[in-house]
Formats: structure tokens, sequence, C-alpha cells
């Protein structure tokens, strides 16, 4: 869940910006593009996702062979279930965090551009026109469309999280609860949430880790891994050619040098990657795990 930073200053004090390629000897200007706040926190949300997916897949599917391998890893079912707790309360505390960060942006900032315009992460006309052009730059019958700051499968994806935090996170805590919220819902609520829980954790876990994975990491032009979540870096050349109405409208703005920081260090990269290949690795196994055990 990353917010709009692009204004922030750099974390680190930079001696040159401008990195010298020692192999070309041209510049490689970079962008701060996600402040580590932002870093922090998807990082926390990946983590907790991922081990909600690890745990929560043997307890939805019990009778399966892999399964109750999986759950063994893990210390036996009981200790699946205490996991899956653990990190659901995690989930929600990153959840809630970046909701407060978001009231404090709106209210004490007064930064009003996250509610619409190039810089916000809501749903716009333009992004049903670059939806389409994109379709159609697919097929090869027009140019590929101009993004801004986010583009439209991005939005997707912020806004699934809070789609998936009320459907599976509230169903989550009335099977955690239940003996509280039996005092005032009825028994069929639970054996509903018992089946939306489950189904809905099914679907979020096989779009994750097999459509944002590929938006995000394994799309031709990114593959094998897109570091910008890890790093909070792209190359100016990068963001010209991946988001050119960013590019123009920073340029246009004359707000470009402002953003421009170092290129990442070796350790975050090497951070970047490891996590990254992990995380793919993890959740595309989860992901095969699913769909044999919908098919079986």
């Amino acid at each position: 869940m990353a917010t709009d930073r692009t204004t922030d200053a750099p974390e680190k004090p930079v001696a040159n910006p401008m990195a010298v390629s020692p192999a070309h000897a041209t510049p490689l200007r970079y962008v701060l593009r996600f402040h580590y706040h932002d870093r922090l926190i998807h990082g926390v949300l990946m983590a907790s996702f991922l081990t909600l997916a690890l745990t929560g897949i043997p307890l939805l599917f019990p009778m399966a062979s892999w399964a109750r391998v999986l759950a063994n890893v893990l210390g036996g079912y009981r200790v699946t279930g205490v996991l899956h707790r653990m990190a659901a309360t995690t989930l929600m505390l990153v959840f809630l965090t970046h909701i407060a960060r978001l009231a404090h942006r709106l209210l004490v900032r007064k930064d009003y551009g996250m509610l619409w315009g190039p810089r916000s992460l809501v749903p716009q006309p333009i992004d049903l026109v670059q939806l389409l052009q994109h379709f159609r730059w697919f097929v090869g019958l027009g140019p590929r469309p101009c993004f801004d700051r986010y583009s439209y499968w991005e939005k997707f994806d912020y806004w699934a999280v809070f789609w998936g935090m009320a459907i599976i996170g509230s169903s989550g805590l009335l099977l955690w609860f239940p003996r509280f919220f039996a005092h005032f819902l009825p028994g069929w609520v639970f054996n509903i949430a018992l089946v939306v829980h489950g189904e809905e954790a099914l679907m979020a876990m096989v779009f994750i880790f097999t459509v944002h994975f590929f938006n995000g990491h394994l799309r031709p032009d990114k593959f094998p891994m897109d570091l910008v979540i890890f790093t909070g870096r792209v190359s100016v050349e990068e963001l010209e050619h991946e988001r050119p109405a960013e590019y123009q409208r920073l340029v246009a703005e004359d707000t470009l040098a402002r953003v421009l920081t170092g290129p990442p260090s070796r350790r975050l990269v090497n951070l970047g990657r490891i996590g990254g290949t992990i995380a793919v690795c993890l959740g595309l196994t989860v992901a095969g795990l699913a769909i044999y055990a919908l098919l079986h």
C-alpha cells in the first residue's frame, strides 16, 4: 500500500545524485518514487500476507496430503492456526497504520491532491480510457497509453486491499471470536462467514500470486523483478519510458529536480532481490497448490 510521496526529500542527503556509470561514463539520474515509510509498510504487508497464505491454505484444504505435510512443516495444525492469527493481527495493524497516515495527509497536511488528479489513487475517467487504450495496444491497434504516476491496474490492486480487509477481515474476526459475536448474531451467520472467508481468501491469493506478480515483476519489460518497491527509486530514463505523462508533468512543473536522489545502495538492491525472489517463489507455489486443490 504505497502512498504518493514524490515531493518528499530523499531519506539521506546525497553528495552526488548524478551517479556515473563506469561502463559508459554517462550520468544515471534516479527519482525517489516511494519513501522508506511506504516501502516498510509494503514489506510488512507482503510478509504478513504470505504468512496468511502459507498458514491458511492447509486449513482450507485439511484433507489434502500436501496440506498435512505443509501444516507439519509449520509445526502442526494448532501452530498453523496460531501463526495465521498472528499474521492477521499484523495485517490489520498495517492497514490501520496506513489509514492513519492517509488521514494525517488529508486533514493535517491538507494534501487534497490525494483525492483527485494525477497523484491520486482514486479511480478516474482517464483510467477507463487508458484501460481501453491498453487493450488496443495489446493487439497492435494503437499506441501504448501515456501513464502518469499510477496506472489503472495499480489502482485496482490498491483498492483490492480495502475490499479484502472488509470481507476477509470481518469474516475472520467472526470465526476468531465466535462466542463474543454469538451474543448478538444468529448461528447461520458463522456458516456464511466460514464460506466467505475461505473463498475470498482463496481468490485473493490466486489473484495476488498470479496477476499482481505478473504486473509487478514477471511481465517482459520487468522480468525477472521490479525493485522499485524495495529500493524506492527508478532511473529518470525508466520513468520517461514507463510513465511519460508523469515525466512530462514533472518537467512542465519544474519539479523534477525536487525528486532526484542518489542511486540505490547495493545492500538495498540485494535485499530486494532476495526478498522479492522468496516472495514470488512462495506465492507461485501457494497459487499452484490452491489451483491443484480446486481441480482435485
